[in-house]
């Protein structure tokens, strides 16, 4: 059973966020889907990865519906089907996180800018979704800098 971890973006970028969680997926094995619900933001992240990190830091990733999806370690997504077979689910814009797929999933994160309240709101909403169908979920906020835990909760016993 997976968890939800939302990641409350207040100083940091989007492009400068997902590349260090997509980094931290790769190293614990994980193949990753990015779900996004707006064609041309996901190009604009398509295109951050290509400049992310330095050149021992490699992202390798495709597009969802481009030729070899189903290679790719990384797929960047306006989709519910996870072609590329993704352990781990990187939630961004708003996009949609059912309570099922964080249950099997490995990992689920939802980033979400903490400068834009309509993204709070839906967080908000998304969190307590989640935990109110048993999933567990962490709250991390880099309000002080560095990312801390604010906030956790663990699948109620049946």
């Amino acid at each position: 059973m997976g968890a939800a971890y939302f990641y409350h973006l207040t100083r940091t970028p989007l492009e400068v966020t997902l590349p260090m969680l997509l980094e931290k997926a790769q190293g614990a094995g994980w193949r990753v889907a990015v779900r996004g619900c707006d064609t041309a933001k996901l190009d604009r992240l398509d295109e951050a990865l290509w400049l992310a990190g330095n050149k021992d830091a490699f992202l390798p990733h495709g597009r969802a519906g481009q030729p070899h999806e189903a290679d790719q370690p990384i797929l960047l997504t306006i989709g519910a089907d996870l072609p590329n077979g993704a352990t781990c689910l990187m939630a961004v814009d708003g996009a949609d996180v059912a309570p099922e797929e964080v249950t099997r999933l490995d990992r689920v994160c939802v980033l979400f800018d903490g400068n834009d309240t309509a993204a709070v709101s839906n967080a908000r909403l998304q969190w307590k979704a989640l935990t109110e169908a048993g999933c567990a979920a962490q709250y991390w906020s880099e309000e002080t800098g560095r990312w801390q835990k604010k906030a956790e909760k663990q699948p109620s016993s049946a």
